[in-house]
């Protein structure tokens, strides 16, 4: 089924779709709901035994899904200094990227690294035989793009392993009620699950945190988040050449298809949207916003035919009234600005101060922040300066110790605040955390049945081009 066909239902409105379901999920049930999971999570053993890492034994890890954030935190996973580890199965759909993250662990990690070819698995069933060779209790790492999400998760809960999973973990409203329901799962078996969001474990963000909620800068009114720079990654993408098919291509090209990554926006905005949320301790409630294709082709006249705006400007608003401000931009040559600040009623904080959580934050008097008005600045132990391995140390520590530990549904959370955004800029509409949350279109159908022969959600027109939004024209969906 393609993305067009995905709903088999017409709204004229969100509000209308929201009306009809037969059971909504409302922003405070969600809230609430998720609130309790970590409370419940103590209980969990009282009906299943609890399953977690041995206190002193090897976990054996896999990784499911072999670019280079799941290669990044494989490393980080072997890094850890909480009892021993072993790296021992790769997957991807893709064989070089297999090889060239197997030889990248390798040479670094040496022993820690025991991937023998027949634990080297190729394709869109991969992540069973990965998961297949592990024990209950160990470890498996999710970097796939985030459309797999669900799937790799719900099979990892059946097999009993602790998971890591990258951000983000939804682009949609019916995988982010699934990827709910699945995380009461995991802490139903007394699972321990962490979620890429790595600024809630740096620990000068931490500190601000605590600080911020101590009353430093009273309430807090504004929040801006500013990611600006020039195209990175794969958000922007030319005619697809022919090979290999057009599917893997399209994953492999994660960044310029929403289906796979939520485009550009949710994959490198989410953390600033995550830590200035946290600053807030609550969730927007609607989110208005703009954005734009300001070049069509590149310098050669050769057309991009990905899905993604290169300029977005989100407004959030919370239940307070309070604001957020959310500005990304990817333009060769304009302005850059890449940092995070929070504003209250007696002064303000810089939160990252230059890219996604980069320290030392600050608190200053008034809402300039300068030398002169600084009134804290943090300070953090090198051994804990990096926010990649502060995670997996955390969650190590919850697996060896069998402490209550899932990250998913604040991971949700984040997820569905930054499709929000999205949904808001490319459909010209204000959106609510309640019509995000409950929209009926999922991007991409029947994902847990693909195969090397599966067509993608979205297909090109014949002139290679992909369905972008348009907003104001398409006001209930965003593609």
């Amino acid at each position: 089924m393609r993305a067009s066909q995905a709903s088999s239902v017409g709204y004229s409105n969100m509000s209308e779709a929201q009306n009809k379901q037969s059971s909504v999920t409302s922003r405070r049930d969600f809230i609430k709901t998720t609130g309790k999971i970590a409370a419940a999570s103590a209980f969990a053993g009282m009906v299943v035994p609890h399953v977690h890492g041995a206190e002193s034994g090897t976990l054996q890890i896999a990784l499911v899904g072999a670019g280079g954030r799941g290669t990044g935190a494989a490393g980080n996973a072997l890094s850890t200094k909480k009892g021993p580890v072993t790296l021992s199965a790769i997957v991807d759909v893709f064989e070089n990227r297999l090889e060239n993250s197997y030889d990248t662990v390798k040479k670094k990690f040496g022993d820690l690294v025991d991937v023998p070819k027949d634990k080297r698995f190729i394709g869109f069933d991969g992540y069973k035989h990965a998961m297949d060779s592990l024990k209950r209790g160990d470890i498996v790492i999710l970097t796939t793009p985030l459309a797999f999400r669900w799937v790799h998760f719900k099979y990892a809960i059946e097999k009993g392993l602790n998971v890591f999973m990258e951000k983000p973990v939804t682009a949609d409203g019916p995988t982010s009620r699934r990827m709910l329901e699945l995380a009461k799962e995991a802490d139903a078996k007394g699972l321990k699950c962490g979620v890429g969001l790595m600024s809630r474990h740096a620990r000068h963000l931490q500190d601000l945190h605590k600080r911020v909620q101590d009353g430093a800068i009273g309430d807090v009114l504004l929040m801006r988040g500013y990611r600006m720079h020039g195209p990175v990654a794969s958000a922007f993408s030319k005619r697809w050449p022919g090979k290999p098919s057009e599917l893997l291509w399209q994953i492999s090209r994660f960044h310029s298809f929403i289906w796979a990554s939520g485009g550009c926006y949710s994959d490198f905005y989410i953390h600033h949207i995550d830590h200035l949320c946290w600053m807030k301790n609550g969730w927007p409630v609607k989110a208005q916003g703009l954005g734009g294709r300001h070049y069509r082709t590149d310098q050669n006249g050769e057309p991009w035919v990905d899905q993604n705006f290169d300029s977005y400007a989100v407004e959030y608003t919370f239940e307070d009234g309070a604001k957020f401000y959310m500005d990304g931009r990817c333009n060769s040559g304009a302005h850059p600005m890449y940092f995070s600040h929070v504003h209250g009623s007696k002064g303000m904080a810089i939160a990252a101060r230059q890219g996604d959580y980069g320290g030392p934050s600050s608190i200053h008097s008034g809402q300039l922040p300068t030398r002169d008005t600084m009134t804290w600045q943090s300070k953090v132990e090198p051994s804990e300066n990096d926010p990649y391995l502060n995670e997996w140390n955390d969650l190590m520590d919850a697996i060896r110790n069998d402490k209550p530990y899932n990250e998913v549904p604040f991971g949700v959370q984040a997820s569905v605040v930054t499709s929000m955004g999205r949904m808001a800029a490319h459909t010209g509409q204000e959106i609510t955390y309640d019509q995000m949350l409950n929209h009926p279109h999922e991007y991409a159908p029947g994902i847990d049945k693909w195969t090397n022969d599966s067509p993608p959600p979205v297909t090109a027109d014949k002139d290679g081009k992909y369905p972008v939004p348009m907003p104001g024209f398409k006001k209930d969906r965003e593609f």
